[in-house]
């Protein structure tokens, strides 16, 4: 299990029933969350004094049911800040579980005595850009939501890197690595955090266990002569740990050597000492 635990803005209070109560910043929220199927008493006053709730519609979707948080509001990780905007959808714009891959890769990146060039596939806010550009790596940013890619250049600019070596571009990331690969272009560092399910820009569907094993071979051929790391996250909850590492395996780890390791990613909760699962990783790395 990797969990992160640096975080000083971020804070998982409690769990019960479905829900995650968390304070971003100063503001504390309700957020439903699938793996939460125990029910344990909220005795936490805060349960009764959240900034924001949001709600499950049994009809599916959900929205805020109570909001007096502002439009958006900032918080920090090290010396990188990251805005947040509620969205309609219970996100917040920034996935914390996420800091322990970014404490990951950005040591890989910082020691490594020469310049890294990094892809970012479905990169949404561009949490794992802005820690990569802040260690040093020059960065490529892919997402096919224009917004989202927007946040990210904000994100960047708030962290003091709005001069950095960050390509931004709103595409399809599947047909943005086919273009890379015709035009032979590498990279150093392959980070790709894919959607469960989606659609492409002509209809096409997109189910990650259907796509994940033929993606990340193609995404593979990006890899340079020397890559440094490679890094799938997945949310879906059929794809195990194991299973994306067996992919690694066979499509990075049987040319390039070096050494793999998939785990749970997890976020303590401050009540309890435990953790809640968040989903999970599978991380490969050189040697060098």
């Amino acid at each position: 299990m990797w969990y992160s635990d640096k975080w000083k803005d971020y804070e998982l209070i409690d769990t019960s029933d479905g829900e995650r109560l968390e304070r971003w910043g100063k503001y504390i929220l309700i957020r439903p969350d699938p793996q939460i199927i125990w029910k344990s008493e909220k005795k936490n006053p805060l349960w009764n004094k959240a900034d924001g709730v949001y709600k499950r519609a049994s009809t599916g979707g959900g929205r805020w049911v109570k909001s007096k948080m502002p439009e958006n509001w900032s918080i920090g990780y090290g010396d990188c800040k990251f805005v947040l905007r509620p969205m309609g959808f219970k996100h917040t714009g920034l996935f914390p579980e996420q800091a322990a891959n970014w404490d990951w890769f950005s040591e890989l990146i910082r020691n490594s005595k020469r310049k890294i060039n990094v892809l970012n596939l479905f990169a949404y806010t561009g949490g794992a850009t802005v820690m990569a550009a802040k260690a040093g790596a020059d960065v490529v940013h892919v997402d096919a939501s224009k917004g989202m890619v927007a946040q990210a250049k904000e994100n960047a600019e708030m962290s003091g890197l709005g001069q950095a070596h960050i390509r931004y571009i709103v595409d399809d990331c599947r047909k943005f690595v086919e273009r890379e690969i015709r035009r032979g272009h590498k990279y150093d560092g392959i980070i790709m955090d894919p959607p469960s399910y989606g659609r492409g820009p002509s209809g096409e569907v997109w189910k990650l266990e259907d796509c994940i094993d033929d993606f990340v071979a193609l995404a593979a051929q990006l890899l340079s002569d020397r890559p440094l790391f490679f890094l799938i996250n997945s949310y879906t909850t059929g794809l195990s740990p194991m299973t994306m590492n067996y992919i690694l395996n066979l499509h990075v780890a049987e040319k390039h050597g070096g050494k793999l390791a998939s785990e749970e990613l997890a976020l303590p909760v401050a009540k309890t000492e435990r953790f809640l699962p968040c989903g999970a990783s599978s991380r490969w790395w050189s040697e060098d």
